[in-house]
């Protein structure tokens, strides 16, 4: 397992544990050792150093998963500037807002991509380049960075308004790499399948995690789920990281056992796993330790469950994952008693540096830890209501700002969700809580199916939750919508309701 480090280096010294002989990077081109990995991140530095940027110019890159992809976000930091992933599935409008937002000097992209950007997308100061112009013959060494200074701003999905950019240190990259490597406990031996956007922090980890512990990534976009399991097997993956409607996707999907069982490690975050869900995914995987985990952009990763408590405590999160310190306070910003519901509070060097060029959001967000936290600093005050057992794992309650209120109840609309789920009627559904006369707030679940269902699930509701628990009206699609992320959009749902 890969000891921690404490002392954070610059980000571009990834990777670090590989021999040349290791294979870092499998993909459609082949394969790249170590030593043709760090040469392409060194001649990627050197091609952006030549540019004659300022210092801490942002370098945008809007691009799948190619090569060049996977080495700029170490490629950038390295050559002194900042790097801005943009999601391939976002569209122009939501490119050209990054673009102006974060002041980007340069678009790294492709011709096809470039293309659909219109006048006035690009902002005047921002010159568009293609990924295949990025050719030098020279290479920069490993930088002397400050590992406080800035290498990264990461937008949000902007499912609830305007992208806002997360911004991030060297550091916060960096241990949040040795962190994940830790305790997942990935060796030289394994290889990770990449299938989650490089501009979502979770995807992005997934290549420091990998190549900190000297493992193999294997970068995949995917059009089907099947594209995925031809994948695994081609790729002989042993890892896999997936959103819960990614794992609903593969659980409807035809698995040969052999290529089920090559999976040793699945990882999950951006939303709670059901217990259903759990023991269906342990039935498909049955070699596979599974863990649920939990973060939020602001500080990457709070809390993880180990494998081992996951049949006993499908409902927890789990622990605080290294270098993080997690708490639960209460609205007076005293420590919430075990078993008592709190906002999730996480301090530490995990903890990004704020949201760009948005001080007043920086500051709702971004507030002095608490006087009895055990790390001091800035925290990050998540909206997250959770609760920390006597067991000593946390467990997630709502978001404040999604806390359905009924009748003078605070309904979480994640134990609907769950209750829904459980009898198997229905695959996926969103609990909502809208303007009621009378309620306050009414209850309705947008649910995946054709209705067929509901009679049966309100029988089975009426027996398992209390009155004021009842979903009042069912909305049936064919499909829910998802955001860039692959999450499902609650906005959207919530506006469209």
């Amino acid at each position: 397992m890969i000891p921690l480090d404490p002392l954070p280096l610059p980000i571009d010294h990834l990777p670090r544990r590989g021999t040349a002989t290791d294979i870092a990077v499998l993909d459609k081109a082949g394969s790249l050792d170590f030593a043709a990995l760090e040469a392409l991140v060194g001649r990627t530095a050197a091609w952006l150093a030549g540019l004659g940027l300022p210092p801490g110019a942002r370098i945008a890159s809007w691009l799948p998963k190619t090569r060049i992809a996977c080495v700029l976000p170490m490629a950038v930091p390295r050559a002194g500037l900042i790097h801005v992933p943009i999601n391939p599935m976002l569209k122009r409008t939501q490119v050209a807002h990054i673009l102006a937002d974060s002041g980007a000097s340069i678009l790294v992209s492709q011709a096809g991509r470039a293309t659909t950007l219109e006048t006035g997308d690009v902002p005047a100061g921002c010159q568009v380049m293609l990924e295949e112009h990025i050719v030098s013959d020279d290479m920069l060494p490993p930088s002397s960075s400050d590992p406080a200074a800035l290498a990264a701003i990461l937008y949000t999905s902007g499912s609830t308004g305007r992208p806002k950019g997360v911004m991030l240190s060297h550091a916060n990259l960096w241990l949040g790499a040795i962190s994940v490597a830790h305790y997942l406990k990935l060796t030289p031996m394994d290889r990770v399948l990449g299938v989650l956007p490089l501009s979502f922090d979770y995807g992005q980890n997934q290549l420091f995690s990998t190549w900190a512990a000297g493992a193999c990534y294997a970068p995949l976009d995917y059009l089907t789920a099947r594209d995925v399991v031809k994948a695994v097997e081609r790729v002989e993956a042993t890892t896999l990281a997936g959103v819960p409607p990614l794992w609903l996707q593969l659980l409807e999907t035809d698995w040969p056992a052999q290529t089920a069982a090559r999976l040793r490690r699945l990882t999950n975050s951006g939303g709670a796993l059901t217990p259903r869900l759990i023991g269906r995914m342990r039935e498909r995987f049955p070699v596979a330790d599974l863990y649920p985990m939990y973060g939020l952009t602001e500080a990457f990763r709070s809390t993880y469950l180990a494998p081992h408590l996951v049949a006993a405590h499908p409902d927890a999160m789990g622990q605080a994952i290294p270098f993080a310190d997690v708490m639960v306070a209460r609205a007076d910003g005293s420590r919430a008693s075990p078993g008592e519901a709190g906002e999730l509070v996480h301090a530490g060097p995990l903890v990004a540096q704020g949201y760009w060029r948005d001080a007043e959001r920086t500051a709702a967000r971004f507030r002095d830890a608490p006087v009895w936290a055990t790390m001091g600093g800035k925290a990050v005050w998540s909206g997250d209501t959770v609760i920390e057992g006597t067991d000593g794992l946390f467990r997630f309650v709502g978001r404040d700002d999604e806390m359905i209120k009924s009748a003078g109840n605070r309904i979480s609309p994640t134990e609907i969700e769950e209750a829904v789920l459980a009898g198997g009627e229905v695959a996926e559904a969103v609990a909502l809580g809208v303007p009621d006369p009378r309620l306050g707030q009414a209850i309705v679940v947008v649910a995946r199916g054709d209705g067929t269902a509901e009679d049966a699930l309100r029988a089975r509701l009426r027996r398992e939750l209390p009155s004021f628990m009842q979903p009042g009206r069912y909305v049936w699609r064919a499909e829910l919508p998802r955001n860039a992320n692959g999450k499902l959009d609650r906005a959207v749902l919530k506006g469209e309701v």
